[in-house]
């Protein structure tokens, strides 16, 4: 009897997307904080942080964060109270859904839709 060998795709996608309802308005409004939120959520995830970039629109903001592994994304609208995050990373040792439930926490959605999508192929 052989030893059985666990097979591992070659290219590693792990997508954690998501609404987040009934946020902290002036949270969703700060780019500052913003900022801070997906920086912290790439380290809790333990991803690599390449660039981040903020654009104020409206009373809202949009923050994408380059990562060696991918991207993170966060685009809020606090007049409704709701944001979208996405968490995208193709490295095998990396939490896309840790960092994920991080932004939830600190936005302090009272509710929110959580979507998990495997992107790897081992062609």
């Amino acid at each position: 009897m052989g030893v059985k060998q666990e097979i591992f795709p070659k290219v590693v996608g792990k997508q954690v997307y998501g609404n987040l309802y009934n946020c902290d308005e002036n949270t969703l409004k700060n780019i500052e904080d913003l900022k801070r939120i997906v920086t912290n959520a790439a380290k809790i995830g333990n991803m690599t942080l390449l660039d981040i970039k903020a654009w104020k629109i409206g009373e809202g903001a949009s923050v994408v964060a380059i990562i060696l592994e991918s991207h993170i994304t966060i685009h809020t609208w606090p007049e409704y109270d709701f944001a979208t995050v996405d968490v995208y990373s193709c490295g095998p040792h990396s939490d896309p859904k840790k960092a994920f439930m991080y932004i939830v926490e600190e936005l302090k959605a009272k509710r929110y839709i959580m979507n998990e999508a495997d992107r790897s192929s081992d062609f």
